[in-house]
């Protein structure tokens, strides 16, 4: 039996990439204090357009993707926080670890962008 998922996207820059790598990409680290929720994206087109925007701080910025199972992601509501296309979910930072859990496969860098 296959397990359905969905396809989550993340923008990040290299400190959180590094950790990421360091986990061989199968988790996410945790999140710092300041940091009560974890944002997943929903749509590649908006990961992009948060990523190019963060290229200032970072002076890198990567596209990441990666699969949840639907049954667990299906307890988190898509919230629209601009145009039509930018949605996310919201997940609370104590439950991250169970969301890792539930990651289908590898987290994968699907794009990088760069000042230059």
């Amino acid at each position: 039996m296959t397990t359905e998922t969905v396809t989550c996207y993340r923008p990040v820059g290299p400190a959180e990439l590094n950790l990421v790598a360091s986990s061989e990409f199968k988790h996410w680290p945790p999140r710092l204090p300041e940091q009560p929720i974890f944002y997943l994206v929903t749509n590649e087109r908006y990961a992009t357009e948060l990523t190019k925007w963060n290229v200032d701080d970072f002076g890198t910025g990567y596209v990441l993707r990666f699969s949840v199972e639907k049954s667990f992601m299906d307890r988190y509501e898509v919230r629209c926080v601009g145009a039509q296309h930018q949605t996310e979910w919201w997940v609370p930072a104590e439950v991250l670890e169970l969301l890792n859990s539930h990651i289908v496969g590898s987290i994968e860098i699907i794009s990088e962008f760069s000042r230059d």
